[in-house]
C-alpha cells in the first residue's frame, strides 16, 4: 500500500482511542468503588465485562472478517465502538454501565485483530516489527496524553467526560478514514478466503503452529494483565500515591516506551521475534516481582519499579504480537486474528477475575495478597518463553 506511514499513524489513532477506553478504568478504579458502592470483586467484573463480550464477538466475527474489504469491516466496528463509548459516558449505575461496558467490548475487542490484520497484510514480516512498535506505541501515548488527561477531565467535569471525549475523538476519526484510506482488499485477491464459518474454526484446529499461537497468546495474558488492574489502586491504597499522582505512573511509563517500543521492533526485526522476547520476558519478571510485592517507599522509587514493568512488559509483546501475524496467510489472517482476540480477551478475563478473587482489602483500606498474583504471573511468563520458541511462520505470511 502507497504511504504505509499515513496508514499505521490512522491505525495508531484508532488503537489509541480503544487502549484508551480500556485503560481509563483501571486509574478510575477507586472512583468507581466510591462512586456505584462497590468492592473489589465487582470492580473486577466492570474490567472483565469488556473482555467476555469481546471474547463472544471475536469468535462470531472469525467466521466472516475475511470475506469483506478489510477497509468496510473497520468502518462498521469503529462506528460501533464509538456509540459503546458514548453510552458508558451516560450510564448512571453500576448496572447500566456494566452493560455500556459489554457493548464497547462487542466492538473493542475486534478492533484490536481488525488492525493487526490490515497490518500484516500491508506490511512485510521483514519489517512488520517495526510497524507493530509504531502502532503499540498508541500505548505509550495513551499513558503520556491519554490517561492523564482523562483523570484531569474526571476531576473537574465527571467521571463520565473521558468516555465522552473518547467518543468524539472515534467519531471524528470515523471520518478521516471513509475518506482518506482506499479500499483494502488484498486478502482477497488469492481467492482462496474461506467462506464457510465451521470450516474456518477446521482449518485453525487442523494446524498445530496455530493451536500453539493461540496458546501462546493466552498464557501470555495470564502473564501479564493479571498484574495491570489493581496497579494503580495499589500504589494508591498502599503507597500512599494521590488520586492524580496515579497519572505519574501512566505518564512516566509511556513517555518510556513511545521512544523505546518502535526500538523493540527494530531489535526483533534485526536479531530475531523470539530472541528479543526472550530476553525482554526475562527482565518482565524482575518487573512483576518488583511491583507485587513492593513494601511502602517513596514514590519515586514506586515509579522506578512500575516503568520498568511498562517498559518490557510493553516491549516482549512487540515481537510477541508480530510473531503470532506471522503463523497464519493472508487470506486466512483476519479470522485467525479474530479469534486470537477471543483467546487474548478470554484470557485478559480470566485474569482480572483471578486477581480479584486473589486480591482483598484489609480493615484500613490497603489491599493484600497481591504478591500471589505477581507470582501466577511469573510462572506464566515462563511457560510462554517456552512456547513461543515453538512458534514457525507461514509460508507467505
Amino acid at each position: 500500500m502507497k504511504n504505509e506511514k499515513f496508514l499505521l499513524f490512522v491505525l495508531a489513532v484508532v488503537q489509541f482511542t480503544d487502549i484508551m477506553d480500556f485503560m481509563i478504568i483501571m486509574p478510575l478504579g477507586s472512583t468507581f468503588m466510591r462512586e456505584f458502592d462497590i468492592t473489589p470483586q465487582q470492580f473486577s467484573i466492570i474490567v472483565s465485562s469488556y473482555a467476555i463480550a469481546a471474547f463472544c464477538s471475536g469468535l462470531l466475527g472469525a467466521g466472516f472478517i475475511d470475506r469483506f474489504d478489510r477497509k468496510k469491516v473497520l468502518l462498521f466496528i469503529y462506528a460501533g465502538f464509538a456509540i459503546g463509548t458514548f453510552a458508558c459516558s451516560i450510564a448512571p449505575s453500576f448496572g447500566l454501565f456494566l452493560a455500556a461496558r459489554s457493548l464497547t467490548g462487542l466492538f473493542g475487542g475486534i478492533l484490536a485483530a481488525l488492525v493487526l490484520s490490515i497490518i500484516g497484510d500491508n506490511i512485510p514480516l521483514e519489517r512488520r516489527g517495526a510497524a507493530m512498535g509504531i502502532v503499540m506505541t498508541a500505548f505509550s501515548l495513551a499513558s503520556i496524553a491519554g490517561v492523564p488527561t482523562g483523570l484531569f477531565l474526571a476531576a473537574h467535569f465527571g467521571w463520565q467526560a473521558p468516555f465522552f471525549t473518547i467518543g468524539g475523538i472515534a467519531a471524528v476519526l470515523w471520518l478521516v478514514i471513509v475518506f482518506t484510506l482506499p479500499p483494502m482488499t488484498r486478502h482477497l485477491e488469492s481467492g482462496l478466503v474461506q467462506r464457510n464459518p465451521l470450516k474456518v474454526f477446521k482449518n485453525i484446529a487442523k494446524d498445530p503452529n496455530q493451536l500453539r499461537a493461540l496458546l501462546f497468546t493466552l498464557i501470555l495474558m495470564l502473564g501479564h494483565f493479571s498484574v495491570v488492574p489493581f496497579i494503580a489502586p495499589y500504589m494508591e491504597l498502599n503507597i500512599g500515591f494521590s488520586t492524580y499522582q496515579i497519572s505519574y505512573i501512566y505518564g512516566l511509563g509511556g513517555l518510556f516506551t513511545v521512544f523505546l517500543l518502535p526500538y523493540f521492533g527494530k531489535l526483533a526485526d534485526r536479531y530475531g521475534h523470539i530472541q528479543v522476547f526472550t530476553i525482554a520476558s526475562f527482565f518482565a519478571l524482575l518487573s512483576i516481582f518488583a511491583i507485587t510485592n513492593l513494601p511502602q517507599v517513596s514514590i519515586a522509587l514506586a515509579l522506578c519499579a512500575t516503568s520498568s514493568f511498562f517498559i518490557v512488559a510493553s516491549g516482549r509483546n512487540v515481537p510477541a504480537t508480530t510473531l503470532v501475524t506471522s503463523v497464519v496467510r493472508p487470506e486466512s489472517r483476519g479470522s485467525f486474528m479474530s479469534v486470537r482476540a477471543s483467546v487474548n480477551e478470554l484470557a485478559l478475563g480470566l485474569a482480572s477475575f483471578m486477581a480479584g478473587m486473589i486480591v482483598t482489602k484489609r480493615p484500613d483500606g490497603s489491599l493484600e495478597h497481591y504478591p500471589y498474583v505477581g507470582y501466577i504471573a511469573i510462572a506464566m511468563s515462563l511457560v510462554a518463553i517456552l512456547i513461543a520458541r515453538k512458534l514457525k511462520p507461514a509460508d507467505g505470511a
